[in-house]
């Protein structure tokens, strides 16, 4: 019998908390050599402007876990179909046979997930003072990157900018009211990073939304809505000027534009890149070495961050009874 969980389910059980602790164990596995993660199958459905993705991977070590994930991205799905940008599922298997244990909707374990890695990011990458922080974008990921990030450098003040002013201004409320944090609307975007410690960008911009000379000595970014070699959301002078960690070296230099674009322009070369972010997690390189020092965290979404957070759920969805047992 496979476990069956959806949205609601997953919802239940999983907690931003709980998420950071799994993918930051995920990433260290990763970097130690114990986890098996195959570069990412992606195919662009053509006319319909949509990505899907399958992601397997094998976690070793002490949280042995085994699972592979389906999930297309589409940009115009919340205007054109009343959808989630990001759909997903997951197959959770049994490392000692093979056998489905779970099936669960991933959709908003991604998001969640996606949250969890730049806070694990800002944990080891963020000045310890780090408290203003300025957020491009006002979507789904970009409420789960503040409640990361805030659950690690608890905030004094947040600004957003989001090209619709409806959304932005939805989004200051109500991360207001679940943070207990002032979030604010912002107009100019110079003004807000100039004063930002902690820069997050999760927007759907292919084009750079704010300009790295804005950016002040210590800030940390988040870099994660783009994800394809042609869109950046940061231009080359953000990625010249800072210490740049991947959440995975292949996949940057695979499919992270924002780095990809000013090596084409010969701005930087792929040793920018200073480490995964795993190797930081682990020791076996420095992150933020003085208070000056930008740094930038690019996140792509790697399978082990969605197979160790499914385990995560599985385990706290059994032990609360949640789901529909379902015979295969």
């Amino acid at each position: 019998m496979a476990l069956l969980l959806s949205r609601q389910d997953v919802q239940k059980v999983l907690t931003m908390a709980d998420c950071v602790a799994a993918v930051e164990k995920a990433f260290g596995e990763l970097a130690r050599g114990s986890a098996v993660m195959p570069q990412r199958a992606a195919i662009k459905v053509v006319g319909h402007r949509g990505l899907f993705l399958a992601m397997p991977a094998y976690i070793g070590g002490e949280d042995d876990a085994l699972g592979i994930k389906a999930v297309t991205v589409y940009p115009d799905n919340p205007a054109q179909h009343k959808l989630p940008t990001t759909l997903g599922t997951l197959l959770l298997c049994d490392p000692a046979t093979g056998k489905v244990v779970a099936i669960m909707d991933a959709g908003y374990l991604t998001a969640v997930r996606t949250g969890a890695a730049s806070g694990v990011a800002t944990k080891h990458l963020a000045r310890p003072d780090a408290a203003v922080c300025v957020v491009f974008g006002a979507g789904v990921q970009a409420r789960q990157q503040l409640a990361a990030v805030h659950l690690v450098r608890p905030l004094r003040r947040v600004q957003v900018l989001d090209t619709v002013a409806e959304a932005r201004d939805k989004f200051a409320a109500e991360m207001s009211a679940a943070l207990g944090v002032p979030v604010a609307s912002a107009a100019d975007a110079e003004a807000a990073v100039r004063g930002a410690d902690i820069v997050i960008t999760a927007s759907s911009s292919r084009t750079p939304v704010f300009d790295g000379r804005w950016l002040r000595p210590g800030a940390h970014i988040n870099n994660s809505g783009s994800h394809s070699p042609d869109a950046r959301e940061l231009d080359t002078e953000t990625v010249r000027r800072a210490k740049y960690v991947a959440d995975h070296r292949e996949a940057s230099l695979a499919e992270a534009g924002d780095l990809l674009i000013p090596i084409n322009e010969g701005a930087v070369t792929a040793d920018h890149i200073h480490a995964s972010l795993g190797e930081i997690v682990i020791g076996a390189k420095p992150g933020r070495t003085s208070p000056e020092e930008i740094t930038l965290f690019k996140s792509c979404g790697l399978a082990v961050q969605d197979v160790a957070t499914a385990k995560a759920v599985y385990a706290a969805a059994r032990a609360r009874g949640i789901g529909v047992e379902v015979e295969l």
